[in-house]
C-alpha cells in the first residue's frame, strides 16, 4: 500500500504576503528613483543657470574692458559722451566700445555703440547698427539674464572718486571722456549679488 504524496504550493496567505512586501519594495524603490530625477532636473537646471550667467559675465567684461574715448551723436542729434549712465529711454549705461569683429566684412567700423537695460527682471544688452544715432534707426536687443532683481554702476573719476552717474552731475564742465574705471553690481534672485569691476 502506497502513501499519495500531497502536492506542496503556496497558500493564499503566502501568496499576500509575497504581494504585500514586493508593493512595499516597490514603493521604496519609485520613491528613491524619483527622487534621483528630481534631484537631476535640479541640478541640471541650476547648470542651467550657471552657464547663463557666465555667459553674461563673460559678455559684460567684454563690452566693459572695450570702452573708448569715442563721442558720439544721439537720435537728437546732440553731442553725447562716451559713457553715459543713466541714459536715455531708461537704460542703465550707454557707451562706445572697440573691437565689433565684422567676420563677413561689411563697410562699418569696428567700433560699436552699446546699451544696457533692466525689463521686466531680464538684464538686456542693446546696440546701434552704426556708431552715430539717426532718427528712426531701430536697435538690436538680445537678454543677457533673467531673473535680475537690480543692477547698478559706479564710476572712478579723475579725483579717484566713485560717482554714481556718468559725466558727473557736479562737473563744471561737459565730460565726454570716459571714467578710470566701471563697476557693475547685479543682484540675481539666484546668485544674490555680484560686483564686478573694470578699469579702462
Amino acid at each position: 500500500m502506497t502513501l499519495a504524496r500531497r502536492e506542496k504550493g503556496f497558500t493564499l496567505l503566502e501568496i499576500i504576503i509575497a504581494v504585500g512586501i514586493f508593493a512595499v519594495i516597490s514603493a521604496l524603490a519609485y520613491g528613491g528613483l524619483n527622487t534621483v530625477l528630481r534631484s537631476a532636473q535640479k541640478t541640471e537646471a541650476a547648470a542651467d543657470e550657471l552657464q547663463q550667467l557666465q555667459l553674461a559675465m563673460s559678455i559684460i567684461q567684454q563690452d566693459l574692458s572695450q570702452i573708448t574715448d569715442r563721442p558720439v551723436r544721439n537720435e537728437f542729434g546732440e553731442r553725447e559722451g562716451a559713457v553715459v549712465s543713466p541714459g536715455s529711454f531708461g537704460r542703465l549705461i550707454t557707451f562706445t566700445r572697440r573691437g565689433w569683429k565684422n567676420p563677413a566684412e561689411r563697410p562699418r567700423s569696428t567700433l560699436q555703440r552699446v546699451a544696457y537695460l533692466l525689463e521686466d527682471g531680464k538684464l538686456i544688452r542693446e546696440y546701434w547698427p552704426q556708431l552715430d544715432a539717426a532718427p528712426g534707426v531701430e536697435t538690436v536687443k538680445y537678454p543677457l539674464l533673467e531673473n535680475v532683481a537690480e543692477v547698478r554702476f559706479r564710476f572712478l573719476d579723475e579725483q579717484k572718486k566713485w560717482r554714481n552717474e556718468w559725466p558727473p552731475l557736479s562737473a563744471t564742465k561737459k565730460i565726454l571722456s570716459p571714467p578710470r574705471a566701471v563697476e557693475i553690481t547685479i543682484v540675481s534672485e539666484q546668485w544674490g549679488s555680484i560686483p564686478r569691476l573694470f578699469p579702462l
